[in-house]
Protein backbone atom coordinates (compact mmCIF):
# COMPACT_ATOMS: atom_id res chain seq x y z
CA UNK A 1 0.00 0.00 0.00
CA UNK A 2 1.43 3.25 -0.94
CA UNK A 3 2.07 5.96 2.23
CA UNK A 4 0.12 8.95 2.46
CA UNK A 5 2.77 11.33 2.36
CA UNK A 6 2.22 12.88 6.12
CA UNK A 7 2.27 9.36 7.38
CA UNK A 8 5.38 8.12 5.33
CA UNK A 9 7.13 11.10 7.42
CA UNK A 10 6.05 10.43 10.41
CA UNK A 11 7.20 6.83 10.63
CA UNK A 12 10.69 8.24 9.77
CA UNK A 13 10.90 11.05 11.95
CA UNK A 14 9.17 9.25 15.24
CA UNK A 15 10.85 5.69 15.46
CA UNK A 16 12.68 6.43 17.79
CA UNK A 17 9.52 7.52 20.08
CA UNK A 18 8.35 3.73 19.99
CA UNK A 19 11.29 2.37 22.13
CA UNK A 20 8.93 3.78 25.28
CA UNK A 21 8.44 1.11 27.77
CA UNK A 22 4.85 2.39 29.22
CA UNK A 23 2.45 3.64 26.24
CA UNK A 24 -0.59 5.35 27.15
CA UNK A 25 -3.44 3.03 27.00
CA UNK A 26 -7.35 3.13 26.76
CA UNK A 27 -7.94 -0.27 26.01
CA UNK A 28 -10.79 -1.73 27.75
CA UNK A 29 -12.13 1.84 28.51
CA UNK A 30 -15.66 2.96 27.01
CA UNK A 31 -15.61 6.84 25.59
CA UNK A 32 -19.08 8.71 25.35
CA UNK A 33 -18.31 11.80 23.30
CA UNK A 34 -20.33 15.20 24.64
CA UNK A 35 -20.57 18.60 22.26
CA UNK A 36 -21.04 20.67 25.49
CA UNK A 37 -23.61 23.28 23.83
CA UNK A 38 -25.83 20.32 22.78
CA UNK A 39 -25.99 18.21 26.36
CA UNK A 40 -27.08 19.89 29.06
CA UNK A 41 -27.53 23.80 30.55
CA UNK A 42 -26.29 23.65 34.26
CA UNK A 43 -26.15 27.48 33.91
CA UNK A 44 -28.76 29.72 32.60
CA UNK A 45 -26.86 33.11 33.07
CA UNK A 46 -24.41 32.55 30.39
CA UNK A 47 -26.90 31.58 27.53
CA UNK A 48 -26.40 34.79 25.45
CA UNK A 49 -27.61 34.57 22.07
CA UNK A 50 -28.92 31.06 22.79
CA UNK A 51 -31.81 30.08 20.04
CA UNK A 52 -32.80 26.32 20.51
CA UNK A 53 -35.01 26.60 17.70
CA UNK A 54 -31.74 27.25 15.04
CA UNK A 55 -29.75 24.28 14.72
CA UNK A 56 -27.28 26.51 13.53
CA UNK A 57 -27.29 28.83 17.11
CA UNK A 58 -25.84 28.12 20.36
CA UNK A 59 -28.02 26.30 22.50
CA UNK A 60 -27.26 26.57 25.46
CA UNK A 61 -25.00 23.49 26.95
CA UNK A 62 -22.52 23.99 29.11
CA UNK A 63 -19.78 22.48 31.82
CA UNK A 64 -21.67 23.02 34.88
CA UNK A 65 -24.83 20.64 32.83
CA UNK A 66 -22.27 18.07 31.90
CA UNK A 67 -21.19 17.91 35.22
CA UNK A 68 -24.47 17.48 36.64
CA UNK A 69 -25.24 14.74 34.33
CA UNK A 70 -21.93 12.97 35.05
CA UNK A 71 -24.01 10.03 36.98
CA UNK A 72 -26.07 9.57 33.94
CA UNK A 73 -22.97 8.70 31.99
CA UNK A 74 -21.71 6.41 35.04
CA UNK A 75 -25.03 4.72 34.91
CA UNK A 76 -25.32 4.12 31.20
CA UNK A 77 -21.71 2.69 31.45
CA UNK A 78 -19.32 5.37 30.10
CA UNK A 79 -15.28 5.49 31.63
CA UNK A 80 -14.63 7.66 29.75
CA UNK A 81 -15.53 11.28 28.23
CA UNK A 82 -14.53 13.29 24.97
CA UNK A 83 -15.37 16.63 25.18
CA UNK A 84 -15.28 19.04 21.40
CA UNK A 85 -13.29 22.35 21.76
CA UNK A 86 -14.19 24.45 24.56
CA UNK A 87 -11.71 27.05 23.76
CA UNK A 88 -13.05 30.65 24.12
CA UNK A 89 -14.74 31.07 20.57
CA UNK A 90 -14.63 34.31 17.46
CA UNK A 91 -17.54 36.17 18.75
CA UNK A 92 -19.17 36.65 15.39
CA UNK A 93 -21.29 34.10 13.53
CA UNK A 94 -19.66 33.18 10.09
CA UNK A 95 -22.06 31.97 7.09
CA UNK A 96 -25.19 32.25 9.83
CA UNK A 97 -23.28 29.65 11.93
CA UNK A 98 -22.44 30.53 15.52
CA UNK A 99 -19.34 28.54 16.95
CA UNK A 100 -21.60 26.55 19.39
CA UNK A 101 -19.37 22.81 17.92
CA UNK A 102 -16.26 24.84 19.66
CA UNK A 103 -14.15 24.70 16.04
CA UNK A 104 -13.60 28.17 15.78
CA UNK A 105 -11.08 28.83 18.53
CA UNK A 106 -9.85 32.74 18.81
CA UNK A 107 -8.09 32.02 22.64
CA UNK A 108 -6.61 28.37 22.62
CA UNK A 109 -6.36 29.07 26.57
CA UNK A 110 -9.18 29.99 27.57
CA UNK A 111 -12.85 28.56 28.07
CA UNK A 112 -15.57 30.57 26.14
CA UNK A 113 -18.18 32.37 28.64
CA UNK A 114 -21.40 29.69 26.19
CA UNK A 115 -19.66 26.85 28.58
CA UNK A 116 -18.94 28.51 31.43
CA UNK A 117 -14.96 29.52 33.42
CA UNK A 118 -11.84 27.70 33.76
CA UNK A 119 -12.79 27.15 37.27
CA UNK A 120 -16.06 25.25 35.96
CA UNK A 121 -13.76 22.89 33.83
CA UNK A 122 -11.15 22.25 36.47
CA UNK A 123 -14.61 21.31 38.56
CA UNK A 124 -15.62 19.41 36.12
CA UNK A 125 -12.72 17.16 35.73
CA UNK A 126 -12.66 16.70 39.13
CA UNK A 127 -16.07 15.64 39.43
CA UNK A 128 -14.88 13.43 36.31
CA UNK A 129 -12.44 11.45 37.88
CA UNK A 130 -13.86 11.14 41.60
CA UNK A 131 -16.25 8.87 39.34
CA UNK A 132 -13.41 7.03 38.27
CA UNK A 133 -13.70 8.69 34.47
CA UNK A 134 -11.13 9.13 32.12
CA UNK A 135 -11.34 13.03 30.68
CA UNK A 136 -10.08 13.49 26.72
CA UNK A 137 -10.20 17.03 25.38
CA UNK A 138 -10.70 17.84 21.70
CA UNK A 139 -7.53 19.92 20.48
CA UNK A 140 -7.60 22.10 17.25
CA UNK A 141 -3.98 22.66 15.91
CA UNK A 142 -5.00 23.18 12.29
CA UNK A 143 -6.29 26.90 12.31
CA UNK A 144 -7.99 29.70 13.94
CA UNK A 145 -11.83 30.88 13.49
CA UNK A 146 -12.70 32.82 10.72
CA UNK A 147 -13.15 36.53 12.49
CA UNK A 148 -10.06 35.55 15.44
CA UNK A 149 -8.07 38.64 16.11
CA UNK A 150 -5.26 36.17 15.65
CA UNK A 151 -5.70 36.74 12.02
CA UNK A 152 -4.81 39.99 11.68
CA UNK A 153 -2.49 40.70 14.39
CA UNK A 154 -0.49 38.13 13.61
CA UNK A 155 -0.72 37.40 9.53
CA UNK A 156 3.64 35.50 9.41
CA UNK A 157 1.49 33.13 11.53
CA UNK A 158 -1.04 31.60 8.63
CA UNK A 159 -0.53 30.30 5.07
CA UNK A 160 -1.83 32.67 2.57
CA UNK A 161 -2.22 31.83 -1.33
CA UNK A 162 1.09 32.45 -2.07
CA UNK A 163 1.98 29.60 0.31
CA UNK A 164 -1.04 27.32 -1.12
CA UNK A 165 -0.66 27.85 -4.42
CA UNK A 166 3.16 26.82 -4.37
CA UNK A 167 2.74 23.50 -2.10
CA UNK A 168 2.91 20.02 -3.32
CA UNK A 169 1.00 19.32 -0.13
CA UNK A 170 -2.47 21.01 -0.51
CA UNK A 171 -3.80 19.85 2.48
CA UNK A 172 -1.02 21.06 4.57
CA UNK A 173 -0.60 24.18 3.20
CA UNK A 174 -3.78 25.33 2.09
CA UNK A 175 -6.93 26.28 4.11
CA UNK A 176 -9.68 23.49 5.62
CA UNK A 177 -12.78 24.77 4.53
CA UNK A 178 -11.68 28.34 4.18
CA UNK A 179 -10.25 28.65 8.02
CA UNK A 180 -7.09 30.57 8.53
CA UNK A 181 -3.94 28.14 8.20
CA UNK A 182 -1.54 27.87 10.53
CA UNK A 183 1.97 27.45 9.41
CA UNK A 184 3.37 25.18 12.21
CA UNK A 185 6.45 25.91 10.98
CA UNK A 186 6.63 28.90 12.03
CA UNK A 187 8.63 29.49 15.63
CA UNK A 188 6.02 31.54 17.36
CA UNK A 189 3.00 28.99 16.09
CA UNK A 190 4.79 25.92 17.19
CA UNK A 191 5.83 27.47 20.30
CA UNK A 192 1.83 28.23 20.98
CA UNK A 193 0.49 24.98 19.84
CA UNK A 194 2.73 23.08 22.13
CA UNK A 195 2.46 25.37 25.44
CA UNK A 196 -1.65 25.07 24.29
CA UNK A 197 -1.32 20.78 25.24
CA UNK A 198 1.02 21.13 27.94
CA UNK A 199 -1.52 24.16 29.49
CA UNK A 200 -4.62 21.48 29.26
CA UNK A 201 -2.51 18.93 30.28
CA UNK A 202 -2.15 20.91 33.49
CA UNK A 203 -5.49 20.78 33.94
CA UNK A 204 -5.95 17.38 34.33
CA UNK A 205 -6.91 16.48 30.85
CA UNK A 206 -5.83 12.72 30.30
CA UNK A 207 -6.31 12.45 26.59
CA UNK A 208 -6.46 14.95 23.28
CA UNK A 209 -8.49 14.42 20.28
CA UNK A 210 -6.59 15.66 17.80
CA UNK A 211 -8.68 17.17 15.04
CA UNK A 212 -8.11 16.82 11.37
CA UNK A 213 -4.24 16.00 11.31
CA UNK A 214 -4.32 15.25 7.79
CA UNK A 215 -4.11 18.63 7.24
CA UNK A 216 -1.08 19.55 10.11
CA UNK A 217 3.13 19.76 9.45
CA UNK A 218 4.17 16.27 10.34
CA UNK A 219 8.18 18.14 11.58
CA UNK A 220 4.99 19.62 14.05
CA UNK A 221 3.32 16.56 14.79
CA UNK A 222 6.24 14.84 15.41
CA UNK A 223 7.09 16.81 18.61
CA UNK A 224 3.44 17.24 19.59
CA UNK A 225 3.01 13.30 20.03
CA UNK A 226 6.80 12.75 21.65
CA UNK A 227 5.85 15.42 23.99
CA UNK A 228 2.73 13.94 24.78
CA UNK A 229 3.96 10.05 24.85
CA UNK A 230 6.51 11.50 27.21
CA UNK A 231 4.01 12.73 29.42
CA UNK A 232 1.62 9.50 29.52
CA UNK A 233 -1.08 11.83 27.56
CA UNK A 234 -3.02 8.89 25.38
CA UNK A 235 -3.50 10.43 21.88
CA UNK A 236 -6.68 10.05 19.10
CA UNK A 237 -6.33 11.22 15.84
CA UNK A 238 -8.55 12.14 13.32
CA UNK A 239 -8.15 11.62 10.11
CA UNK A 240 -11.07 11.92 8.02
CA UNK A 241 -12.21 8.44 6.08
CA UNK A 242 -9.53 6.46 7.60
CA UNK A 243 -8.97 2.50 6.65
CA UNK A 244 -6.96 -0.09 8.23
CA UNK A 245 -3.82 0.80 6.53
CA UNK A 246 -4.18 4.52 7.67
CA UNK A 247 -4.69 4.22 11.46
CA UNK A 248 -1.92 1.26 11.08
CA UNK A 249 0.50 4.07 9.92
CA UNK A 250 -0.91 6.74 12.34
CA UNK A 251 -0.24 4.68 15.44
CA UNK A 252 3.64 3.94 13.96
CA UNK A 253 3.99 7.27 13.85
CA UNK A 254 3.39 7.96 17.36
CA UNK A 255 -0.34 8.48 17.86
CA UNK A 256 -2.19 5.61 20.25
CA UNK A 257 -5.39 5.72 18.56
CA UNK A 258 -7.32 7.26 15.06
CA UNK A 259 -10.54 6.53 14.17
CA UNK A 260 -11.19 3.58 12.06
CA UNK A 261 -13.62 4.91 9.45
CA UNK A 262 -13.96 2.23 7.04
CA UNK A 263 -15.31 -0.08 9.61
CA UNK A 264 -18.19 2.87 10.81
CA UNK A 265 -19.05 3.00 7.14
CA UNK A 266 -19.34 -0.95 6.85
CA UNK A 267 -21.01 -1.27 9.83
CA UNK A 268 -23.58 1.65 8.71
CA UNK A 269 -24.04 -0.63 5.66
CA UNK A 270 -23.74 -3.58 7.03
CA UNK A 271 -26.55 -3.62 10.29
CA UNK A 272 -28.34 -0.24 9.71
CA UNK A 273 -28.84 -0.99 5.56
CA UNK A 274 -28.78 -4.73 5.87
CA UNK A 275 -25.96 -5.05 3.02
CA UNK A 276 -24.36 -8.24 4.20
CA UNK A 277 -22.32 -8.52 6.73
CA UNK A 278 -19.19 -9.67 4.30
CA UNK A 279 -18.84 -5.69 4.21
CA UNK A 280 -17.38 -5.95 7.92
CA UNK A 281 -15.87 -8.84 7.55
CA UNK A 282 -13.67 -7.22 4.83
CA UNK A 283 -12.63 -4.69 7.21
CA UNK A 284 -12.09 -6.67 9.89
CA UNK A 285 -10.17 -8.99 8.17
CA UNK A 286 -7.16 -6.75 8.10
CA UNK A 287 -6.72 -6.13 12.18
CA UNK A 288 -2.96 -7.93 12.35
CA UNK A 289 -2.03 -5.05 10.51
CA UNK A 290 -2.46 -2.76 13.38
CA UNK A 291 0.51 -2.58 15.60
CA UNK A 292 -2.02 -1.39 18.74
CA UNK A 293 -5.99 -2.74 17.75
CA UNK A 294 -6.88 -2.83 20.85
CA UNK A 295 -6.56 1.54 21.16
CA UNK A 296 -8.62 1.59 17.81
CA UNK A 297 -11.39 4.05 18.44
CA UNK A 298 -14.40 2.36 16.75
CA UNK A 299 -18.16 3.95 16.51
CA UNK A 300 -21.72 3.94 14.89
CA UNK A 301 -21.70 7.43 14.10
CA UNK A 302 -19.80 11.18 15.33
CA UNK A 303 -20.59 15.00 14.87
CA UNK A 304 -19.47 14.62 11.23
CA UNK A 305 -21.35 12.33 9.81
CA UNK A 306 -25.46 11.36 9.60
CA UNK A 307 -26.75 9.61 12.37
CA UNK A 308 -26.12 5.93 12.64
CA UNK A 309 -30.48 5.97 13.03
CA UNK A 310 -30.48 8.24 10.18
CA UNK A 311 -29.77 5.28 7.82
CA UNK A 312 -33.74 3.85 7.68
CA UNK A 313 -36.60 5.41 7.07
CA UNK A 314 -38.55 4.06 9.82
CA UNK A 315 -38.12 4.71 12.98
CA UNK A 316 -38.68 1.49 14.84
CA UNK A 317 -36.67 -0.87 12.60
CA UNK A 318 -33.68 2.06 13.25
CA UNK A 319 -33.94 1.80 16.65
CA UNK A 320 -34.01 -1.96 16.36
CA UNK A 321 -30.79 -1.95 14.06
CA UNK A 322 -29.48 0.22 16.84
CA UNK A 323 -29.85 -2.17 19.26
CA UNK A 324 -28.10 -4.56 17.14
CA UNK A 325 -25.10 -2.29 16.52
CA UNK A 326 -24.83 -1.50 19.83
CA UNK A 327 -24.35 -4.71 20.75
CA UNK A 328 -22.07 -5.29 17.87
CA UNK A 329 -20.31 -2.42 18.90
CA UNK A 330 -19.31 -3.77 22.40
CA UNK A 331 -17.84 -7.20 21.33
CA UNK A 332 -15.18 -5.68 19.21
CA UNK A 333 -11.30 -5.32 19.88
CA UNK A 334 -10.53 -1.87 20.17
CA UNK A 335 -11.91 1.25 22.11
CA UNK A 336 -15.78 1.84 22.14
CA UNK A 337 -17.27 5.38 21.31
CA UNK A 338 -20.64 6.60 21.70
CA UNK A 339 -21.82 9.97 20.03
CA UNK A 340 -24.20 11.35 22.69
CA UNK A 341 -28.02 10.24 21.83
CA UNK A 342 -26.74 7.23 20.05
CA UNK A 343 -27.67 5.11 23.14
CA UNK A 344 -31.43 6.10 22.41
CA UNK A 345 -31.09 6.17 18.65
CA UNK A 346 -31.27 9.59 18.51
CA UNK A 347 -31.84 10.68 14.64
CA UNK A 348 -30.59 13.20 12.15
CA UNK A 349 -29.11 13.72 8.79
CA UNK A 350 -25.55 15.71 7.48
CA UNK A 351 -24.61 18.95 10.01
CA UNK A 352 -26.29 20.14 11.69
CA UNK A 353 -29.38 17.85 12.42
CA UNK A 354 -26.92 15.06 13.62
CA UNK A 355 -26.18 17.48 16.30
CA UNK A 356 -30.04 17.91 17.45
CA UNK A 357 -30.17 18.34 21.45
CA UNK A 358 -29.65 15.55 23.99
CA UNK A 359 -32.52 14.30 25.82
CA UNK A 360 -32.48 12.50 29.12
CA UNK A 361 -34.89 9.78 31.07
CA UNK A 362 -37.78 11.92 31.64
CA UNK A 363 -38.11 12.63 27.60
CA UNK A 364 -37.71 9.55 26.53
CA UNK A 365 -40.62 7.42 24.87
CA UNK A 366 -40.61 3.63 26.02
CA UNK A 367 -38.76 2.51 22.58
CA UNK A 368 -35.79 4.76 23.54
CA UNK A 369 -35.55 3.60 26.88
CA UNK A 370 -35.05 0.44 25.67
CA UNK A 371 -32.62 1.38 23.21
CA UNK A 372 -30.60 2.63 25.90
CA UNK A 373 -30.62 -0.64 28.47
CA UNK A 374 -29.55 -2.33 25.78
CA UNK A 375 -27.06 0.20 25.72
CA UNK A 376 -26.02 -0.06 29.37
CA UNK A 377 -26.27 -3.81 29.47
CA UNK A 378 -23.92 -4.66 26.75
CA UNK A 379 -21.15 -2.00 28.15
CA UNK A 380 -21.97 -3.70 31.32
CA UNK A 381 -21.28 -7.24 29.51
CA UNK A 382 -18.12 -5.82 28.09
CA UNK A 383 -17.01 -4.23 31.12
CA UNK A 384 -17.64 -7.88 33.13
CA UNK A 385 -15.45 -9.85 30.69
CA UNK A 386 -11.64 -9.68 30.35
CA UNK A 387 -12.22 -11.71 26.74
CA UNK A 388 -14.83 -8.99 25.40
CA UNK A 389 -12.81 -5.84 27.21
CA UNK A 390 -9.32 -6.78 26.33
CA UNK A 391 -9.14 -9.91 24.38
CA UNK A 392 -7.60 -10.98 21.60
CA UNK A 393 -9.84 -11.06 18.10
CA UNK A 394 -9.61 -14.51 15.62
CA UNK A 395 -12.45 -14.49 12.59
CA UNK A 396 -13.39 -17.56 12.18
CA UNK A 397 -14.18 -19.02 8.69
CA UNK A 398 -18.29 -19.17 8.19
CA UNK A 399 -19.25 -20.58 4.79
CA UNK A 400 -19.39 -18.83 1.50
CA UNK A 401 -22.74 -19.10 1.26
CA UNK A 402 -23.19 -17.65 4.99
CA UNK A 403 -20.84 -14.50 4.57
CA UNK A 404 -23.40 -11.88 4.39
CA UNK A 405 -25.70 -13.18 7.08
CA UNK A 406 -23.58 -14.32 9.49
CA UNK A 407 -20.04 -13.47 11.19
CA UNK A 408 -18.40 -15.15 14.14
CA UNK A 409 -15.65 -14.08 15.35
CA UNK A 410 -13.50 -15.59 19.27
CA UNK A 411 -12.77 -13.16 22.16
CA UNK A 412 -10.16 -14.76 24.74
CA UNK A 413 -8.28 -13.19 27.59
CA UNK A 414 -7.41 -14.04 31.16
CA UNK A 415 -8.82 -17.53 30.96
CA UNK A 416 -11.99 -16.02 29.60
CA UNK A 417 -13.41 -17.49 25.89
CA UNK A 418 -16.23 -16.31 24.22
CA UNK A 419 -17.78 -16.56 20.73
CA UNK A 420 -19.20 -13.98 19.05
CA UNK A 421 -22.07 -14.48 16.30
CA UNK A 422 -23.55 -11.58 14.75
CA UNK A 423 -26.73 -12.76 12.38
CA UNK A 424 -28.25 -10.38 9.47
CA UNK A 425 -31.11 -12.44 8.92
CA UNK A 426 -34.58 -10.78 9.02
CA UNK A 427 -35.44 -13.46 11.37
CA UNK A 428 -35.21 -16.01 13.56
CA UNK A 429 -32.54 -18.95 12.36
CA UNK A 430 -30.81 -21.95 13.33
CA UNK A 431 -27.28 -22.99 12.05
CA UNK A 432 -25.54 -26.46 12.84
CA UNK A 433 -21.62 -26.07 11.55
CA UNK A 434 -18.97 -28.36 11.50
CA UNK A 435 -16.22 -26.72 14.24
CA UNK A 436 -13.83 -28.47 11.72
CA UNK A 437 -15.02 -26.48 9.10
CA UNK A 438 -14.73 -23.11 11.73
CA UNK A 439 -11.31 -23.90 12.73
CA UNK A 440 -12.72 -24.29 16.35
CA UNK A 441 -12.20 -26.67 19.06
CA UNK A 442 -14.82 -26.67 21.69
CA UNK A 443 -15.68 -28.74 24.63
CA UNK A 444 -19.23 -30.29 24.59
CA UNK A 445 -21.81 -27.98 26.21
CA UNK A 446 -25.47 -28.09 26.82
CA UNK A 447 -27.44 -25.16 25.85
CA UNK A 448 -25.93 -21.66 26.64
CA UNK A 449 -27.63 -18.20 26.68
CA UNK A 450 -26.27 -15.02 25.38
CA UNK A 451 -24.40 -13.55 27.98
CA UNK A 452 -26.22 -10.03 27.15
CA UNK A 453 -29.82 -9.46 28.86
CA UNK A 454 -33.06 -9.94 27.52
CA UNK A 455 -31.98 -11.92 24.42
CA UNK A 456 -33.24 -15.14 23.77
CA UNK A 457 -29.78 -16.51 21.97
CA UNK A 458 -28.91 -20.48 22.41
CA UNK A 459 -25.60 -22.01 21.79
CA UNK A 460 -24.71 -25.90 22.44
CA UNK A 461 -21.57 -27.91 21.04
CA UNK A 462 -22.43 -31.32 20.47
CA UNK A 463 -19.97 -34.37 18.50
CA UNK A 464 -18.26 -32.20 16.21
CA UNK A 465 -20.97 -29.41 15.48
CA UNK A 466 -21.80 -25.77 16.72
CA UNK A 467 -25.54 -25.16 16.99
CA UNK A 468 -26.85 -21.53 17.44
CA UNK A 469 -29.85 -20.30 17.54
CA UNK A 470 -29.79 -16.50 16.55
CA UNK A 471 -32.85 -13.86 16.51
CA UNK A 472 -32.80 -11.62 13.64
CA UNK A 473 -30.64 -8.78 12.46
CA UNK A 474 -28.66 -8.95 16.37
CA UNK A 475 -25.33 -9.48 18.32
CA UNK A 476 -24.83 -12.20 20.94
CA UNK A 477 -21.99 -13.73 22.51
CA UNK A 478 -21.38 -16.58 24.63
CA UNK A 479 -19.45 -18.32 27.12
CA UNK A 480 -17.45 -21.13 25.83
CA UNK A 481 -15.45 -24.25 27.37
CA UNK A 482 -11.65 -25.11 26.11
CA UNK A 483 -11.39 -28.14 24.64
CA UNK A 484 -8.13 -29.49 26.41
Amino acid sequence: MRRLPLLAALLTSLASAQTSPTLPSFEGQVIYQVMPDRFADGDRTNNANVNRADPRAWHGGDLAGLTAKLPYLRKLGATAVWLTPIYRQQLANSFGIAPYHGYWPADFRDVDPHFGTLADFKEFVKAAHGAKMRVVLDQVINHYGYEAAAVKAHPAWFNGKAECDASGNKDVDCPLAGLPDLKQSNPEVRALLLGNADFWRGQGVDGFRYDAIKNVEAPFLKALLVRDRAAGTWTLGEWYGADTGTVADGQRAGFDSLFLFSLQQALGQSLMGGQGLSRVASVLSRQDELPRPGEVALFLDNHDVPRFAQGSLFEDQAQARTRYGLRALMTLKGVPVIWQGTEIALRGGPDPDNRRDMRFEQEWTPAERQVFETARDAIAVRRANPALSVGTQTLLPTPATLEDELLLFIREAQGKRVLVAWHNGRTRKTYSLRLNTLGLKAEPQTISRSLFAGQDAKLSVSGEWLHLSLPGEDAAVFGLREKH
